[in-house]
């Protein structure tokens, strides 16, 4: 299974203007393809059952509701999708490639279950009074975007991008499609769209999967949960950088002056969210640079650094390539500082007439220019981070990311405390100040790079 390393290292050999730009187009949509998708599917259907006068309060539930199911189901399997993927890394490292999908249905049938626990218990202390389908739903919604999340990571960590995109732009087609037949059901129906939707991407996942690793003896396995091979810094990590990111979303929700009861006890709110939601959509061309440079120089080169590691290559060789992989590190971060830099000018010019278009108030238009520069800067943590985990520094990653999640905390609820003129800040200062964290460690750890690598072994 060629990875998108190698598509991209081939569009990038045509050394033309065209392959430049079909490699970072491909780069992308590849890499920001699952968040585009579920961003641009829910506020499609939002638009489309407003165009066609379906009561705007169901339209809100029906959002309020998907969103809830994404992030608490992000929050949750963030415990398994690290540490299953090194899992799995580490399988195929051993050749042990029969393991993986017994193992996989293994981990699907554990997060399957403890979802349907959590959700069943939400049925009655979240949604008392509502009707049984729209719980039934919200439990079906919940229990498939778990699954959806760790054949996510499972996929990425493979390197099937582009089979996760086309899985995605299926699924959330056929949802806005589904949404379209089933509105004159209302919310019910709406939501019964998104469910039929996921559970299609659920399967189209596991098939794939299924067709690249069919299991020859056993179906289910649990080895990923042996003390000798589970990961507990890996879990704590993917739960730390899943709730750093929806932290402060769930103050806004929950904070009486910005929030606003919605359905049950599910809140939202109105001046926080669409900014958010909108904001990442700006992250594309960084994501673009982002796949470009760490799956194309700074692979290749650290490939080459610890093959000549392994295999006793001579000093100058390795400090070559050691040269050239923070090279490749520096260029990287740097052109992503650039173009993330275009992005948010170009968020800033064409905002305006983006909200006019929308129908939405421009009053939002501070708040959307904090977001556009806080997910840039998510775009670079993310870097940094995908780095330190080539580099095997577990402990630094979990520090950065409790640093995220608490700083997040604190600067979000002064926020709140001071008032509408610095909402969103808490969250862009905190990426900030973990980044500038994260950059100094990484500058450290590979000025001694040749030290652990040979006498910390």
């Amino acid at each position: 299974m060629a990875g998108i390393g190698f598509e991209l290292r081939r569009l990038l050999r045509k050394n033309t203007l065209l392959g430049l730009v079909e490699a970072y187009a491909y780069a992308g949509i590849i890499g920001s393809g699952p968040w585009v998708f579920s961003i641009l599917g829910i506020l499609l259907v939002g638009l489309i059952s407003a165009s066609i006068a379906t009561p705007s309060f169901q339209i809100t539930q029906f959002q309020t509701s998907v969103t809830y199911l994404v992030a608490s189901s992000l929050v949750l399997t963030g415990l398994v999708q690290l540490a299953f993927t090194r899992f799995v890394s580490d399988r195929l490292f051993e050749k042990h490639v029969d393991w993986i999908m017994p193992n996989l249905n293994g981990l699907l049938l554990i997060v399957v279950l403890a979802a349907s626990l959590i959700g069943t218990l939400c049925l009655f202390l979240v949604f008392p009074g509502l009707s049984l389908l729209y719980r039934l739903l919200m439990l079906a919604g919940f229990v498939l975007m778990c699954a959806v999340w760790v054949m996510t990571v499972f996929l990425s960590g493979m390197k099937r991008y582009h089979a996760i995109v086309i899985l995605f732009g299926t699924a959330y087609g056929l949802i806005i499609a589904l949404a379209l037949l089933l509105r004159p059901y209302g919310l019910e129906g709406l939501l019964a769209g998104f469910v039929l939707g996921h559970f299609v991407l659920v399967a189209g996942m596991w098939l794939l999967t299924a067709r690249d690793f069919l299991p020859r003896e056993q179906l289910i396995r649990f080895d990923f949960a042996r003390a000798d091979m589970l990961y507990p810094s890996l879990m704590a990590i993917g739960l730390l950088y899943n709730l750093g990111i929806w932290v402060d979303k769930f103050m806004f929700w929950y904070f009486p002056d910005t929030s606003d009861a919605v359905i049950g006890h599910l809140q939202a709110s109105v001046i926080y969210d669409l900014p958010v939601f909108l904001s990442y959509l700006s992250i594309i061309p960084g994501m673009a640079v982002f796949l470009v440079r760490i799956e194309t120089d700074f692979v290749e080169y650290y490939e080459k650094f610890y093959n000549a590691v392994r295999s006793g290559g001579s000093l100058e060789f390795i400090e070559g390539m050691r040269d050239e992989m923070v090279y490749s590190i520096q260029q990287g971060l740097s052109e992503i500082g650039k173009i993330q830099a275009l992005a948010v000018l170009g968020t800033f010019v064409a905002a305006p007439t983006l909200l006019r278009a929308l129908g939405i108030s421009e009053l939002y238009l501070p708040l959307l220019y904090v977001q556009v520069i806080g997910a840039g800067l998510q775009v670079g943590l993310m870097a940094v981070l995908n780095v330190f985990f080539y580099l095997d520094q577990r402990r630094v990653v979990f520090w950065l990311c409790a640093e995220f999640v608490i700083l997040n905390i604190v600067f979000t609820a002064f926020t709140l405390a001071w008032g509408a003129a610095l909402y969103g800040y808490g969250f862009t200062l905190a990426v900030l100040i973990t980044l500038i964290t994260g950059l100094m460690q990484l500058s450290r750890r590979l000025n001694r790079l040749e030290y652990e690598t040979f006498m910390l072994q």
